[in-house]
């Protein structure tokens, strides 16, 4: 039992730091010694968590569904201690907070009502805007931000979580036109794509290997808001992609169907903020909820 986190940070640390030279720079450790401690954890697992080449490391689908439960247990585990100090401490002050529309609506702000209600003097300043807003112009304090960050200088990230994708459409619709059985299928259905100024976004799927394909979707439907692509394809109007966390009520309720079981690579989700010395406690509090609580929610 105490040996259970063996290899846990390292892992982690490697996965997110994108290699075992990365991380083990980060850790203070030498390229070896991340190696050979992911090596026993793989031993004492009995699994693969790394395809290795020469040149880079992926993880395998085992590596991927591991990371995000020990990622999970580690941001438990400083949820726990930022509780253990906001114990001790009372969590006051006002924090602004910016995040996606409705990702913030059904994913964020119902988490951080709940640690408001908890905490009566912490004053919350929810802003829901899916524009990427300049947290030092515009005063903010946190930003919670979807997919690669920008580099911006003076700002400080965490990950805290995933979305997963998945493709979906009407029963109705798949009756009609019938079911894809492969990515190249797409090119012959009708397609419901999110788009910034016109521009379709493609989607990324991930092969046996691990490596990614992208599919540029064509269209003549590109929309900007999630929940009316989601309405969209449930009307009957083709195929989506759309966050797992958005879909499961469409499902659950008999109005969309995931088709085409392939993997999408994950898009990340961010915390960011203005770089300081050293985080106040509600900042914190705040980043230690939404990291151990939004991948449950998300999930």
């Amino acid at each position: 039992m105490n040996d259970m986190l063996n290899g846990i940070p390292e892992f982690v640390e490697a996965v997110e730091a994108g290699g075992f030279s990365a991380a083990a720079a980060r850790m203070n450790l030498s390229r070896s010694a991340i190696g050979k401690t992911i090596a026993k954890l793989e031993g004492r697992l009995n699994v693969r968590l790394f395809h290795r080449t020469t040149r880079m490391q992926s993880l395998t689908d085992e590596g991927q569904a591991f990371y995000e439960r020990c990622r999970r247990a580690l941001d438990e585990i400083q949820s726990g201690e930022a509780m253990l100090e906001s114990g001790k401490r009372e969590v006051t002050g006002r924090l602004r907070i910016s995040m996606p529309v409705l990702f913030g609506r059904r994913c964020a702000a119902p988490l951080l009502l709940e640690l408001a209600r908890v905490h009566p003097k912490l004053e919350l300043d929810l802003s829901f805007s899916d524009r990427v807003v300049d947290l030092f112009d515009e005063g903010f304090d946190l930003a919670i931000r979807n997919g690669v960050l920008r580099d911006e200088a003076g700002l400080a990230a965490r990950k805290i979580a995933l979305h997963r994708m998945t493709l979906c459409a009407s029963p109705d619709y798949l009756a009609a036109r019938g079911t894809p059985q492969t990515i190249a299928d797409l090119d012959s259905h009708d397609l419901v794509v999110y788009a910034r100024s016109g521009e379709a976004k493609r989607w990324t799927f991930l092969q046996d290997d691990g490596a990614a394909v992208d599919y540029f979707p064509q269209t003549r439907l590109r929309l900007d808001d999630l929940e009316v692509i989601a309405d969209a394809a449930a009307a009957g109007m083709g195929i989506t992609w759309l966050p797992c966390w958005l879909v499961r009520g469409y499902v659950h309720a008999g109005k969309l169907m995931q088709v085409l079981n392939v993997s999408s690579r994950p898009v990340n989700v961010y915390a960011v903020w203005p770089q300081v010395p050293q985080l106040s406690l509600k900042m914190r509090v705040v980043i230690d909820l939404l990291a151990a609580r939004l991948p449950a929610v998300m999930g």
